[in-house]
């Protein structure tokens, strides 16, 4: 995995230099950004690590920043930092699945501590997404009738009930499940399952 970055997004630059300091001390690479706009039009989806992100900004307010990421589609793991603590605003922000919602000023250890829980929860994310990536790229070796197959093996339907159904024979069934257990590198059909469920397939 990539060395991870904390992105510091706040308007006041006497903050970002003090939180830059305290980041850098604890070991931990930080970039700064000024406005939420400036940060989502540089910041590379693929890096790794968590956004530090100020609530009140000009232009673009941490909230909103928070909502056009999740528009794209980057689920990047976020700690709030606000002066005004307002609950309705951090249960929201918690429901879109922010790792915290801490008030100024923060104590250094409490900043570190949920920094360091969004660093963790980047990196599983990541994780899960590469193993979901890789499923999808062994189901693409598939053939047309091969995923068939699969879709009956899902549905928990026997062989023979699979060869009736697709119009052909028992043995042939055998033949492409056989080719799909290989093709998606599983010893078992409990295995097979637990893949399918990860990349969403079978499911209605």
């Amino acid at each position: 995995m990539p060395t991870p970055t904390v992105f510091l997004v706040d308007d006041d630059p006497a903050v970002l230099k003090s939180l830059s300091r305290l980041l850098r001390s604890a070991g931990l690479a930080c970039v700064t950004f000024s406005s939420g706009r400036e940060f989502l039009d540089d910041h590379d989806p693929n890096a790794s690590g968590c956004v530090v992100l100020d609530v009140a900004m000009p232009g673009l307010n941490g909230m909103e920043l928070q909502q056009a990421l999740l528009d794209r589609g980057q689920e990047l793991a976020i700690v709030f930092l606000t002066g005004h603590g307002d609950i309705p605003m951090s249960v929201q922000a918690m429901k879109r699945g922010a790792v915290d919602f801490l008030t100024k000023p923060v104590h250094d250890e409490e900043l570190l501590a949920a920094v360091r829980v969004a660093i963790e929860k980047d990196c599983v994310q990541r994780q899960q997404r590469a193993g979901v990536a890789e499923i999808q790229r062994r189901l693409e070796t598939l053939t047309p009738r091969e995923r068939e197959v699969l879709e009956h093996v899902l549905a928990g339907h026997l062989n023979k009930q699979t060869a009736a159904d697709l119009g052909t024979v028992e043995h042939t069934i055998k033949i492409h499940r056989a080719r799909v257990m290989e093709k998606m590198q599983v010893e078992s059909l409990a295995e097979l399952v637990q893949l399918a469920e990860r990349a969403g397939v079978g499911k209605k």
